[in-house]
C-alpha cells in the first residue's frame, strides 16, 4: 500500500509533510520547520514518528529538528554533502541510497541549485517526490550557491518522473510564481486556467501543493526553457537550454 500524505502548514508560508505507513506504523516528516504543528498533527492521528527526513540546512526546514528528535527519538536522515551545516545525522544519503519507510524505499535524488547538497526523496510506489526548494509549484529555488547548469540538471532529474508524481514542495509561493510565469507564457491556456484555479485556492486559504507533475510540465517556465517557442519569445532562439533557463531565473529574481 502507498503512504499516507499529510501536509502540513509552517510558520507563515512553507511546508512540511508526514508520510504514514498504515501497515507498519512507520511515520516519517520531511522537513521541520517547526515542530509544534508537526507534534499536534501525529498526536491527533495517534502517529508516532520513527524517522525525520531533512532536504537541505536552511533554518526554515530544520529549525523545529532539534525540539522534535528530543521528543520523538526520531531517526535523522539527511544529506552526506550537507552533513558538515545539518543537525547531526543518523544515516548520511546520497544520490542512488534509498530510505526504508514501512514498505516504501524512498529514492534520493541530488537535486542541488537552491543549495549545493540539497536532495530531494522519492516515493515511487506512492508516487510523490518531496522536492522542498528545488522544484516548486509554478517555480523553482532561488540559486543561493548552485549554477542555473546546475540547477537546470536537477529539474530535469524530476521532470523524468512519471506525469502523475505527485511534487510535495515546501512553500507557498504559487500565486506570486503563477504572476511571474504570466510574464514568460501571457498566452498559456493550462497557465491561464491553473492560474484561475490558484486564486480561488488561496482566497479559501487552501493549500496549493501538492502539485502533480503534468501540471508543471505544462506551465512551470523553468522547466519549459528546452521549449523552441519559449526560446524564440525571449530573444534567445540559438541559446542553450540552461542559458534559457538562467535567463528566466534571472528575470524572477528581478520580478
Amino acid at each position: 500500500m502507498p503512504l499516507e500524505i499529510v501536509t502540513l502548514p509552517c510558520l507563515s508560508d512553507n511546508y512540511a509533510y508526514l508520510l504514514h505507513d498504515a501497515a507498519s506504523g512507520a511515520t516519517a516528516v520531511v522537513d521541520v520547520p517547526d515542530a509544534a504543528p508537526i507534534q499536534a498533527a501525529l498526536a491527533e492521528r495517534g502517529w508516532t514518528l520513527t524517522d525525520i527526513l531533512i532536504t537541505h540546512h536552511h533554518w526554515d526546514h530544520i529549525d523545529g529538528l532539534e525540539d522534535l528528535r528530543a521528543a520523538t527519538g526520531a531517526r535523522v536522515v539527511g544529506a552526506a554533502a550537507d552533513a558538515h551545516r545539518l543537525p547531526p545525522l543518523d544515516l548520511a544519503v546520497a544520490e542512488g541510497d534509498t530510505v526504508v519507510i514501512g514498505s516504501e524505499a524512498l529514492q534520493v535524488f541530488d537535486v542541488s541549485g537552491h543549495t549545493v547538497g540539497h536532495i530531494a526523496f522519492y516515493a515511487p510506489k506512492t508516487g510523490a517526490v518531496f522536492t522542498a526548494d528545488s522544484l516548486m509549484a509554478l517555480g523553482c529555488g532561488r540559486l543561493f550557491e548552485g549554477t542555473p547548469e546546475m540547477m537546470w540538471t536537477s529539474l530535469q532529474k524530476l521532470a523524468a518522473l512519471p506525469p502523475e508524481t505527485l511534487v510535495c514542495s515546501g512553500h507557498e509561493y504559487t500565486a506570486s510564481n503563477a504572476k511571474f510565469a504570466a510574464t514568460i507564457e501571457p498566452d498559456n491556456a493550462a497557465l491561464i486556467s491553473r492560474s484561475r484555479q490558484i486564486a480561488e485556492a488561496r482566497a479559501e486559504n487552501r493549500p496549493t501543493v501538492p502539485s502533480r507533475l503534468d501540471e508543471e510540465l505544462a506551465t512551470n517556465p523553468f522547466l519549459r526553457a528546452h521549449l523552441p517557442e519559449l526560446k524564440t519569445a525571449l530573444g534567445l532562439p540559438d541559446a542553450s537550454d540552461a542559458m534559457v533557463f538562467a535567463e528566466i531565473r534571472a528575470q524572477k529574481d528581478r520580478f
